[in-house]
């Protein structure tokens, strides 16, 4: 099945038989029309992390990752590991303040200003940065995972699972089209957040 929906973006490319194992890649502009990624404000991003040359453009192979990483079925260590690189934008195996900046201006659609949005992510700093050096490492996110038990869930098929997006996330609350109120990770709807910010149902 999913062979056909990566077929079906780019018909013109893909060929139905698939048994030479061709070297196609689906243009990373097509990739994000998916219903599941294209009003995600981490659309790009996760197609980078999952290409083969961090470009977007995606091979089967690379379809077919993106899709079992995300899959209900995933373990929850896989999920973290690629949530962690999604968030690292600099691709330098940490998460520090930029990168930070760059998932919260997503995650609240441009509705802080700079002067919040510095504050959201020094608050993260203080909770989840255990040497503090300023930047989270792979084991840093995973203990601020383990202090928010429903960071990444299953039931109700919800928690990193590719699906598409509706613009909400509980680690923000308030009306659409109001400036949402930020907790943090102490709550711990802020690191909840992080979680269901770019797959959430």
């Amino acid at each position: 099945i999913l062979f056909y929906r990566y077929q079906d973006l780019a018909p013109q490319l893909v060929p139905l038989d698939y048994t030479s194992c061709p070297d196609v890649k689906v243009p990373y502009e097509l990739i994000g029309t998916m219903p599941e990624l294209k009003d995600n404000p981490f659309r790009q991003r996760i197609a980078q992390v999952f290409s083969q040359d961090g470009d977007g453009h995606m091979t089967l192979d690379n379809f077919l990752d993106m899709f079992s990483v995300m899959s209900e079925m995933a373990p929850r260590d896989l999920k973290a590991y690629y949530a962690f690189k999604i968030y690292d934008f600099n691709d330098d195996n940490y998460i520090c303040a930029w990168d930070l900046e760059q998932t919260v201006t997503r995650l609240t659609r441009g509705e802080l200003s700079a002067e919040e949005v510095s504050l959201v992510c020094e608050k993260v700093l203080d909770e989840a940065d255990s040497d503090h050096d300023g930047r989270l490492s792979l084991e840093d996110f995973q203990s601020m995972i383990l202090r928010s038990p429903d960071f990444l869930r299953y039931e109700h098929g919800e928690g990193l699972t590719l699906r598409p997006w509706d613009g909400n996330s509980r680690g923000f609350t308030g009306d659409r089209g109001k400036r949402p109120q930020c907790f943090w990770p102490q709550s711990p709807q802020l690191s909840e957040a992080l979680g269901d910010c770019f797959f959430v149902n």
